[in-house]
């Protein structure tokens, strides 16, 4: 085989290893399991009839639903879908991760390969995608989403630790993260910002003024890139309870490092990851001690003449993500935009991996490693850790949790599942929401609960009705303003207050045809319209830099 395909024969073969006690043993059903896997459901459902970009989850609230693919980036739950769509649901989740940790393996290598020679990158990819937090959020936490981000982070390394920066390169890994995961672009965001600032002190091979405004104007145009969801998701925030998020046990004070809290549970999974953050914390301090100043004629040459050596700026990221895990940050955490939805500081570990890798391969870079040692070592590496793993995170699928006993339920009469705090219409008390409500029913008042006699439904689409007298109709349907209800094509524009957050309207005697329609906002309309100005601006970026790489030639 070539020696330049290797690569992609061989991390496809270190995170299959890295999937192989799910394999053998099935799936671990981590904290977030339920969630995702619902996701997948619903999406799979919606592209089947046509609607390439839900917006609206049916199943959770008991039914009555909830607008979470406004605000869930689009990405994980596509691909979950997708996969559902072409292979059994129960092989869904490994083939997931598998596709998440080879996509991270082949990120690093390429950004690795920069700095490093190609068995070094090669070695240093292999343990990046087996690392012990990307573990951890497969076997402990099954977040799937911000497994998915880690293979977009070392592209944003890449992108301002290189001699050239430019618009495009930072554009794409912005729009990628936020269209992956809200906490790992954020988290990117601030280390692009970090890392610009010490490019600004440090370069010597770029204007400073160049380096700068590429980086302002790449983040921009990442995030027009992603306007699509990011614009509605910024401004329907104001529609729902979002700041439920960062409840009791979710703010970042009472997740740091071995920090104690009056919920056993809670403090369990915190030692874990502590434990996590203090073991990549010492691998990172190693591998950057073990670089040395070096312009080896081993790594090849880029055309934009990329540096060799990354130890002063990763040095600096990895002791601010250290910083950031410490009570001493709570300032921070506190008043810097955004960052305390994120709710676990140790949640930075995911950037610190990115770090430990690429110091991991510089570091590597002086060895004379032979190819037979590199793909020994990236196999064994691997499967070194994922054992490791599987037995310290591994956690149990209750047999109600299961991808079988999920999708049945999902596929039953009644399909309801628990509502999402933080995505819960304004006004509404998930408190005051019945598990068993019919998809309707009629009422003298908006208060009255549902009848008992009534089978458990989502809210129908159209009804027929003849009331003799006014009355109101109460769907199992979340109040929110992009639901239009209309009787006889007329709009009903007042609608009533209940605790639950239910739709409830008056109608008057006589016959009445309802119809219940998801319609799209300006500001959906917005996103898409940014999106599309911002493509049309990147392939124009991308053709004038790839003449300029040309007249360079």
């Amino acid at each position: 085989m070539p020696r330049y395909r290797l690569p992609y024969l061989l991390l496809p073969i270190a995170a299959l290893i890295a999937t192989l006690p799910l394999i053998v043993h099935g799936t671990s059903c981590g904290h977030d399991f339920d969630f995702h896997v619902i996701n997948w459901f619903e999406a799979a459902r919606n592209f089947t009839h046509g609607n390439l970009h839900p917006q609206w989850a049916a199943t959770p609230a008991w039914n009555a639903g909830e607008p979470r693919f406004i605000f869930y980036p689009p990405l994980s739950w596509t691909i979950g879908a997708l996969l559902g769509l072409l292979m059994p649901w129960t092989w869904t989740p490994i083939a997931y991760t598998w596709l998440a940790l080879t996509a991270a393996g082949l990120a690093l290598l390429h950004a690795a390969r920069t700095f490093a020679p190609p068995n070094a990158a090669l070695l240093a990819a292999a343990v990046y995608l087996a690392n012990p937090y990307t573990l951890y959020t497969v076997y402990e936490r099954s977040a799937y989403a911000e497994l998915l981000g880690a293979a977009w982070i070392p592209l944003l390394l890449l992108a301002i630790l290189r001699d050239r920066v430019t618009i495009p390169g930072i554009a794409l890994p912005i729009a990628l993260l936020w269209l992956t995961n809200a906490p790992a672009a954020v988290m990117g965001c601030y280390a692009l910002a970090l890392l610009t600032i010490v490019r600004l002190i440090l370069s010597h091979s770029q204007p400073h003024a160049r380096i700068a405004l590429n980086t302002i104007l790449g983040a921009t145009l990442g995030l027009g890139l992603a306007s699509f969801y990011l614009v509605p998701a910024a401004y329907e925030r104001r529609y729902v309870q979002i700041a439920f998020a960062i409840l009791p046990g979710l703010s970042p004070r009472e997740n740091f490092l071995f920090h104690h809290t009056s919920d056993p549970e809670h403090d369990t999974v915190l030692r874990t990851a502590s434990i996590v953050a203090v073991l990549l914390i010492a691998l990172t301090a190693i591998a950057l001690a073990s670089i040395q100043q070096t312009n080896d004629s081993s790594i090849p040459a880029q055309n934009d003449s990329s540096p060799k050596d990354l130890k002063l700026p990763l040095s600096i990221l990895a002791l601010v993500i250290a910083f950031m895990l410490t009570p001493l940050s709570s300032a921070l955490w506190a008043h810097l935009p955004e960052l305390r939805f994120l709710q676990f500081p140790w949640r930075l570990l995911a950037l610190l991996a990115a770090v430990f890798a690429l110091a991991l391969a510089q570091a590597l870079s002086r060895l004379s490693l032979k190819p037979a040692h590199v793909i020994a070592a990236a196999l064994l590496a691997p499967l070194a850790l994922t054992l490791s793993a599987d037995h310290a995170f591994r956690q149990r699928c209750y047999p109600e949790d299961t991808v079988p006993e999920r999708l049945a339920v999902f596929r039953s009469p009644n399909p309801g599942s628990e509502p999402t705090d933080e995505y819960t219409p304004i006004g509404a008390d998930n408190d005051a929401l019945a598990t068993t409500n019919p998809g309707y029913w009629l009422a003298p008042t908006a208060t009255t609960p549902a009848p008992t006699s009534s089978a458990p439904a989502p809210a129908p689409h159209q009804l027929e009705l003849t009331p003799t007298s006014p009355t109101t109709l109460i769907l199992n349907l979340r109040d929110y303003p992009a639901w239009q209800i209309t009787r006889n094509g007329s709009p009903i524009t007042t609608r009533l207050h209940r605790p639950d957050g239910l739709i409830a309207v008056s109608l008057p005697a006589g016959p009445a045809h309802i119809e219940i329609t998801h319609i799209t906002l300006p500001d959906r309309r917005l996103g898409y319209l940014l999106t599309a100005l911002s493509i049309v601006a990147l392939i124009v970026l991308l053709a004038l830099d790839r003449n300029h790489r040309q007249s360079r030639l």
